[in-house]
């Protein structure tokens, strides 16, 4: 099968989405989802405002003469390596050109660079066969340790 629209099993389907995953850092997360729902609402099912962040790690890059870094850092010697803190924000949408734009503009207004680094994919992505008082026990209603902690 070609075409991953026609696949439905008892689990549930797939959707064609855009995924979309932006460099940022930590701190500046919420401020992005804020943006972007103000024009989608980044809905997975039954909820809104679904992203994943990742763990912190590193970017790293050499700006360039002309740069902003070059433009705005007193000193900055074009072409030496700067490194900060860095996360991954992850969101999908459903994939549709139009709604693309307006995501991609709020998070492009939101992001602390000018330059942000935001990849996007055309992916598929799940819609269970939602069934909020299944038995099954491995749903964290049934399994006797509930949801998770939070973190915030």
């Amino acid at each position: 099968m070609d075409d991953l629209g026609g696949y439905e099993a008892k689990s549930g389907r797939l959707v064609p989405v855009f995924t979309v995953e932006v460099q940022t850092l930590p701190e500046d997360t919420d401020r992005i989802l804020d943006e972007v729902m103000k024009v989608h609402p980044l809905g997975f099912g039954r909820y809104q405002r679904n992203a994943s962040i990742s763990a912190v790690g590193k970017e790293t890059a050499q700006p360039e003469p002309g740069s902003t870094t070059t433009t705005h850092v007193e000193g900055f010697e074009p072409g030496s390596t700067e490194t900060y803190p860095m996360v991954e924000l992850k969101i999908s949408i459903d994939r549709d050109i139009s709604q693309l734009a307006k995501v991609m503009d709020a998070i492009i207004y939101a992001h602390h660079y000018e330059e942000p680094v935001i990849v996007v994919r055309e992916d598929w992505a799940s819609r269970a066969a939602y069934d909020p008082q299944s038995d099954n026990p491995n749903r964290w209603w049934n399994n006797g340790r509930g949801l998770p902690d939070r973190i915030d």
